[in-house]
């Protein structure tokens, strides 16, 4: 999960919304769970928002229309990040619409939206409005994650950012495969091939995991990164060089 920046929607998406949300608030409050279900389903309802939602969600989201949640697959599925069925009055509301693999959305989350016992606030992350690397730690080598909030624990366990096999074996070749990247960015840069270089952050940033390149960066710069990667003090030393950074991070 990496941090991502809301695009505005299509004027005519975003009038569509606005309409259906006010239907909703005209409906009895004791049938807006239904209602809400059921102009979401309709299938001129659908007609008029999927493909501004959808569209705009996809130019968000991280490399290829990769899911919000999980940076692996593609997303495919319009989520509802406070889901319909608690909260219908947001079932049309942009800042509440995600982009998420149909596992991740259908396998993983569901209806699940835990909430804080404190203060009743969300403990699940969103990525347009958090920034997840200071609530998850991903332990590179090993390619798993690790709470450092209740948020990053609740969403380590949603989203079985660590139960999920794939994800984890992906996450370590997706390490591989970045710090290939810095290697070959600076050797490229070096031999003045700089529109080479480009490529090699844009390929690496379009690759499926991109939260693996995004939690070397942030490591690299904590107080502690020594000990975050000890026995790899040369790809320390890369992502620590200040052109490298510069390069791969405008891009975030």
């Amino acid at each position: 999960m990496i941090r991502l920046e809301r695009a505005p929607l299509p004027a005519d998406t975003a009038a569509h919304l606005t309409t259906y949300t006010d239907r909703i608030e005209r409906t009895a409050e004791a049938d807006r769970k239904a209602k809400a279900a059921d102009l979401w389903a309709h299938t001129t309802v659908r007609r008029r928002v999927r493909g501004g939602l959808l569209a705009t969600l996809a130019d968000m989201a991280p490399g290829h229309q990769r899911c919000m949640y999980c940076g692996d697959s593609q997303g495919t599925d319009i989520d509802h990040f406070e889901p319909k069925s608690l909260a219908p009055l947001r079932t049309f509301e942009w800042l509440n619409h995600l982009l998420a693999c149909a596992y991740c959305n259908s396998n993983q989350k569901r209806n699940t939206f835990p909430r804080s016992e404190r203060d009743g606030s969300p403990l699940l992350l969103d990525p347009t409005l958090q920034e997840p690397l200071e609530h998850l730690r991903l332990i590179l080598p090993v390619g798993r994650y690790k709470g450092l909030t209740p948020q990053g624990e609740a969403c380590i366990a949603v989203f079985g950012l660590n139960s999920r096999g794939v994800l984890v074996d992906g996450r370590r070749t997706a390490y591989a495969t970045a710090k290939q990247s810095v290697e070959l960015w600076r050797i490229a840069t070096d031999r003045g091939q700089h529109d080479k270089a480009a490529e090699i952050v844009r390929v690496a940033w379009n690759r499926p995991l991109a939260d693996v390149l995004a939690a070397m960066f942030h490591q690299a710069g904590h107080r502690t990164a020594e000990l975050l990667f000890t026995g790899e003090e040369e790809t320390l030393g890369l992502l620590r060089d200040q052109d490298l950074r510069a390069a791969f991070l405008s891009r975030v």
